[in-house]
């Protein structure tokens, strides 16, 4: 019973911290196929056989282990505007923006905190984190953790609806929904999302975010009309979240010259 209680509030964690389980699986299921071969094999070798989808929710996994309460603030940022994006610093305790650059880092350096198969690990949550457009919040409403909703007549807020509501929509295991969004994707989609930086990642979300916002109607009924509004958008971060989470590990291995 204990075990079955420590579970269920894990889950909880994954519900109010980032996307789902769903979410994190399509990103990793969708960098793996981006990976250049040599990067591939030896990420599979570090990993011990496990691939960037399997370990992809090992982030949210820890948050149930208290010596690793200090990594909670590395799942989000907070930027009022994207005019203050250029002067934004960085919280004593972190966030997901100098979290991502410190594990890239650690890659391409080989100078690791704690391991590689750890930066690995926290790459593969926190790159998908950033490109969910509230997890970069405007500090008002701990990133639409407050902002409460009906979405299809189930009690829940804005952001659980980001993380995992729209996409639990579909009913899809998590290699289905990496087919269907990745069918879309052009060459030239591809190629124009890499090479950019984590500072881009959060511009991006911080402009997409009012979109979250703007499309609600009535908070107490949302449901089919949120769904058609906000899945281009949705597929959108969830594609180059993967495609640049293996363009920035191909770069920072090749980097190593």
């Amino acid at each position: 019973m204990k075990k079955l209680l420590s579970f269920a509030l894990l889950l909880g964690t994954f519900n109010a911290f980032s996307w789902g389980l769903t979410g994190h699986r399509i990103v990793g299921h969708v960098a793996m196929d981006h990976l250049n071969p040599e990067v591939r094999s030896h990420i599979l070798e570090t990993l011990g056989g496990e691939d960037l989808a399997q370990v992809s929710n090992w982030m949210d996994f820890i948050k149930s282990e208290p010596s690793y309460d200090s990594l909670n603030a590395w799942h989000y940022c907070t930027v009022e505007s994207v005019d203050h994006l250029d002067h934004h610093e960085h919280p004593d305790k972190g966030d997901v923006w100098m979290a991502i650059d410190k594990f890239l880092n650690e890659i391409t350096t080989q100078e690791y905190s704690v391991d590689e198969a750890f930066a690995l690990r926290a790459l593969a949550h926190l790159i998908g984190d950033v490109h969910q457009p509230l997890h970069c919040g405007n500090g008002t409403d701990m990133g639409g953790n407050q902002v409460k909703v009906k979405f299809f007549w189930e009690s829940s807020n804005l952001h659980r609806v980001w993380d995992s509501g729209l996409i639990d929509y579909w009913k899809m295991s998590y290699t289905e929904y990496s087919t269907w969004i990745m069918s879309t994707v052009t060459p030239e989609h591809i190629q124009s999302w890499k090479g950019t930086t984590t500072k881009d990642w959060v511009r991006e979300s911080v402009e997409m975010r009012e979109q979250c916002y703007s499309t609600m109607g009535d908070p107490e009924r949302m449901g089919y009309r949120y769904v058609y509004d906000n899945t281009e958008l949705l597929h959108l971060r969830l594609a180059q979240a993967g495609v640049r989470l293996a363009d920035a590990l191909n770069q920072a291995y090749a980097a190593r010259g």
